[in-house]
């Protein structure tokens, strides 16, 4: 199954991108990094909605949209790798998360996603709510596979 992550903004460097890529690289699913980012100058609304085209635009043909957002539904590892394993199960080709910068998600987005999902009800940093994913990506195929590398309990 072929993860795809679109998120608003740009990380080229530094610590958060070292900590994605390694998260990245132990992944046994392929995951693609798709930046996007709206033109500067721009009022909120207006550059909201520009990200929301952008995102829209690049998703993958198949792939199912999954919104993160901090008023979606939270769930803990093991309830994300039962869902993320009932998607591949399912036949699934790809999943497509979905990231927006500093003033969120448009509606339209939303609407468009098959799940919303939070990461905790904090606001994060684009740059640190990809990491978190990829983790959270990793942790949920060694649930799956029954590994170690978590310790909070296997899936029922």
């Amino acid at each position: 199954m072929r993860v795809t992550i679109l998120a608003v903004g740009r990380d080229r460097t530094g610590p958060a991108r070292e900590l994605f890529e390694d998260y990245r690289q132990r992944s046994s699913w392929p995951i693609d990094l798709v930046e996007v980012v709206a033109p500067g100058g721009l009022p909120a609304p207006r550059r909201r909605a520009e990200e929301a085209a952008r995102l829209l635009g690049a998703l993958p043909r198949g792939a199912l949209p999954i919104a993160l957002d901090e008023r979606g539904r939270q769930l803990d590892s093991a309830a994300f790798a039962r869902r993320l394993g009932a998607w591949r199960d399912r036949g699934e080709s790809g999943l497509a998360f979905l990231i927006g910068g500093p003033d969120g998600l448009e509606p339209t987005v939303l609407e468009r996603a098959r799940a919303v999902y939070a990461l905790g009800r904090m606001t994060w940093p684009h740059r640190l709510v990809r990491v978190l994913l990829a983790e959270q990506l990793y942790r949920a195929q060694a649930i799956l596979a029954g590994h170690p590398y978590h310790r909070g309990g296997q899936p029922d």
